[in-house]
C-alpha cells in the first residue's frame, strides 16, 4: 500500500502544472488580442466615422475609444489581483493585517491603497474579492476609494504635470486619504451589509470540492487536487470578473463620451469667473468624464482658466465617483449601494478637497 501512496501527488502536482500553464497561455493570448483590437479601434474607429457620418460621431467613437482603451489595462489587473486573491490568499491573512475593531482597519485599509498601481477600474473588483475573504466592508470601501488615488504612479503623475507645485501633490494625497477615511467611517456607524451584493466566495467553495474529494483518498493526493481547484477557481473568478466588469466599463465610457459631445465649451467658460462655482462644476466634469486617475492630473493641470482648489476638487472627486466607476459598482455591488456610495462619496470628496484646497493653495 505504500508504494501505491507515491504516484498520486505527482500526478496531482502535474495536473495543477498544466492548469497554471493553460492559463498563462490564454492570458498572454488574450492580453495580445485584446491590445490588438483596441489599438485597431482606436486608430480607424474616428477614420470610418468621419466617412458615414459626421465629425460629431467621429468625436464621440475618439473619446469613447479613448476611456474604454485606457481603462480596460488596469481592469484587467485589478481582476487578477481579485481571482489571485479569492483562489491563493487564505481568509486568516487579512484578518491578522487589519485590527478587528471596523472604526480602526478602516484607516489602515485607506492607507494600504498605496499597494495597487492602478486606476478605479482595477479596485472594484479587488475590494469585491476581499469582501469575500472576510474583510470588513467599511475598509474594503475605504481601499475601493484611496487606491485609485493615493498610489505611488499617481502622485508621482501629478507631481509631473504640475511641476514646482509639491503642495498639489501634498493636497491631493491629504484630500483622497480623508475622503477615503471619512467614507469608511460613515459606513461603520450608518452602513447596512444588506446593502451590498456580493456573490458567495467561488473559490472557497471550489476550495472546499477539493478536500472533500482528497479526504476520500490519501492525505498527499488532496494536497494536488487542492493545487488544482485553486487554480481553477483563479481562472473562473479571472474570465468572470474581467466580463462582468467589462460590460459596465464599456457603458461608462459611452455616457462620457455622450456628454463631451452634447455639453458645449462655452457652457464651460460661463463658471470660471467664480471660485466656487468652478469647484463645483469641476466636481461635476470629474464625474463624467471618466478620466482615468493616472491621467487626470495632466487634464487638470490643462485647465488653466480654473483655480487650484478646483483642479484639486477634479483630482480627487474623479478617482472616487465617475460614470464607469458608478457602473462598475452598480454591476458588482447593485444598483442601490451604487446610488447611495456614489452620492455620499461625492459630497464628501467635494468638501475635503475645498477645505484642504483652501487650507494649502
Amino acid at each position: 500500500m505504500e508504494n501505491q501512496e507515491y504516484p498520486a501527488p505527482r500526478r496531482g502536482l502535474a495536473d495543477g502544472a498544466r492548469i497554471a500553464a493553460r492559463t498563462l497561455v490564454h492570458l498572454v493570448l488574450g492580453t495580445l488580442a485584446l491590445i490588438a483590437i483596441a489599438t485597431v479601434v482606436s486608430v480607424l474607429g474616428p477614420t470610418l466615422a468621419l466617412d458615414i457620418a459626421t465629425p460629431a460621431m467621429a468625436a464621440w467613437w475618439t473619446v469613447f475609444t479613448a476611456v474604454a482603451v485606457q481603462g480596460v489595462p488596469f481592469l484587467l489587473l485589478g481582476t487578477l489581483v481579485s481571482a489571485a486573491i479569492g483562489a491563493f490568499v487564505p481568509e486568516r491573512v487579512f484578518t491578522k493585517i487589519l485590527p478587528r475593531n471596523p472604526a480602526l482597519a478602516v484607516p489602515v485599509a485607506g492607507a494600504a491603497g498605496v499597494v495597487l498601481p492602478g486606476c478605479e477600474c482595477a479596485s472594484v473588483p479587488v475590494a469585491r474579492s476581499l469582501m469575500r475573504r472576510g474583510v470588513t466592508p467599511a475598509a474594503a470601501l475605504a481601499f475601493l476609494l484611496s487606491a485609485p488615488a493615493i498610489n505611488p504612479v499617481v502622485l508621482v503623475a501629478t507631481s509631473i504635470a504640475f511641476p514646482g507645485q509639491p503642495m498639489m501633490v501634498v493636497g491631493r494625497l491629504a484630500a483622497s486619504l480623508a475622503t477615503a477615511v471619512v467614507m469608511g467611517w460613515l459606513w461603520v456607524r450608518f452602513g447596512h451589509d444588506a446593502w451590498l451584493r456580493t456573490p458567495p466566495n467561488r473559490a472557497a467553495a471550489s476550495g472546499s470540492t477539493g478536500s472533500s474529494t482528497g479526504s476520500s483518498t490519501a492525505s498527499t493526493t488532496s494536497t494536488g487536487s487542492s493545487t488544482g481547484s485553486r487554480w481553477d477557481g483563479f481562472r473562473a473568478g479571472l474570465q468572470h470578473d474581467f466580463l462582468h466588469a467589462g460590460g459596465f466599463l464599456v457603458l461608462g465610457a459611452a455616457a462620457a463620451a455622450t456628454f463631451n459631445i452634447v455639453v458645449p465649451r462655452s457652457v464651460l467658460d460661463v463658471f470660471t469667473g467664480s471660485t466656487w462655482l468652478s469647484v463645483l462644476l469641476l466636481a461635476v466634469l470629474a464625474v463624467v468624464l471618466c478620466v482615468c486617475s493616472e491621467a487626470d492630473a495632466f487634464v487638470a493641470a490643462s485647465l488653466t482658466g480654473f483655480s487650484p482648489t478646483a483642479r484639486l476638487a477634479f483630482m480627487v472627486v474623479g478617482p472616487m465617483v465617475d460614470l464607469k466607476l458608478i457602473a462598475l459598482q452598480a454591476g458588482t455591488f447593485g444598483k442601490a449601494f451604487a446610488a447611495r456610495f456614489s452620492s455620499v462619496t461625492w459630497v464628501v470628496a467635494l468638501l475635503s478637497s475645498s477645505l484642504i484646497g483652501w487650507w494649502l493653495l
